[in-house]
């Protein structure tokens, strides 16, 4: 893939570049012409729209990509562009939405409470069965000397280091340190402890196991950095897949090589993965526009976009939650400067009609 490198005060080039640049006037007509554009521009600075006809509007997005080695930055999670402060003087107004069939948190919405049963930390359900779905996503923050407690009987737990660290110990007696992009699943009913002695942000994703005769999920702990990227036919973006594709395993969070903690407590190498990271350049969306059985949870944690969801289209960035029920029209497009990635839960390997 090429970068696209735009000077100030020269045209863009055409090709690929016409391609990801002419995608802004093509959303700005689906949004519904001007006022959804000027939206668009007030909640997204780093777009620019040349209005050259009443009809016609352009946008341009400069010095589009990140270099392929650049560490990840989930900063923006928790302090993003479009932070609470800046709605202190619009009393009442929030980006966030609840439809049937779809939600969408922002961080001004997020409240913090403490957790059951942990000590000295606090968390946010972004997601939970009271919206529709069949698992809960929650942001975590863990403070100085802070422990976790163990998830309800049945229920797995997938655990995604956003900033700071924490030291999971297993079932094994085993200490793992989890820094920032590291990642760890944790089989239903097997004891663990996560802590931490300084803050430390996380997202949790937990579900009911449904199990599969003769098949049994284990221990995994990885990082993204490590996870190869894999194939994407027909789509631009890149996909890293965090858990197994096999049997045992009910859902996933897209990101390939991860460890694997055995019966005896060695970390052996695992070539497939299926829990899902997707980064997109600048201008670059999904091809397909996906209506599946599949239900979706999706923190965003780099860059911004616009997320169509059913009939509507939002502008979305670093720190928005999305809730998608099965059967909903999906499809996300990146704007701004930096490339965006987002974290992305999903269910499968398992009968609808069973489950």
């Amino acid at each position: 893939m090429s970068s696209i490198h735009h000077r100030p005060n020269q045209p863009y080039p055409s090709g690929q570049a016409e391609q990801r640049f002419t995608i802004c006037r093509r959303i700005s007509k689906m949004l519904g012409g001007p006022h959804a554009l000027l939206l668009l521009l007030l909640v997204h600075p780093a777009v620019t729209f040349d209005v050259s006809a009443a009809d016609e509007f352009f946008c341009s997005v400069p010095s589009l990509h990140s270099k392929p080695d650049s560490k990840p930055n989930y900063s923006k999670v928790t302090n993003p562009t479009l932070s609470p402060s800046h709605f202190q003087d619009l009393p009442g107004f929030t980006r966030s939405v609840y439809k049937t069939d779809h939600a969408l948190i922002t961080p001004e919405s997020q409240v913090f409470s403490p957790l059951p049963n942990w000590l000295n930390s606090l968390g946010a359900y972004l997601i939970s069965p009271a919206t529709g779905s069949h698992f809960t996503m929650n942001l975590v923050k863990m403070q100085e000397d802070s422990r976790s407690a163990l998830p309800a009987k049945d229920v797995e737990r997938f655990v995604f280091v956003l900033q700071g660290s924490s030291l999971l110990l297993d079932a094994f007696g085993i200490s793992h340190q989890l820094n920032a992009d590291f990642f760890a699943y944790i089989p239903a009913n097997t004891w663990h402890q996560l802590k931490s002695d300084s803050m430390a942000v996380l997202v949790i994703f937990e579900r009911r196991y449904v199990s599969q005769d003769g098949f049994v999920p284990e221990q995994i702990i990885g990082s993204t950095d490590k996870q190869p990227l894999l194939e994407t036919p027909g789509e631009v973006f890149e996909l890293r897949k965090l858990l197994p594709t096999s049997t045992p395993y009910d859902f996933n969070i897209h990101a390939g090589i991860s460890v694997r903690t055995t019966s005896n407590g060695c970390i052996c190498s695992f070539t497939h993965g299926i829990s899902v990271i997707m980064d997109f350049q600048p201008g670059e969306y999904l091809n397909a526009k996906e209506v599946h059985y599949n239900q979706h949870g999706l923190l965003l944690l780099e860059g911004q976009g616009i997320y169509r969801l059913g009939d509507n289209w939002y502008p979305v960035q670093a720190g928005d939650a999305i809730w998608m029920a099965p059967f909903v029209p999906q499809w996300y497009a990146a704007l701004g400067k930096t490339r965006s990635r987002y974290l992305l839960y999903k269910d499968v390997n398992r009968d609808p009609l069973l489950t």
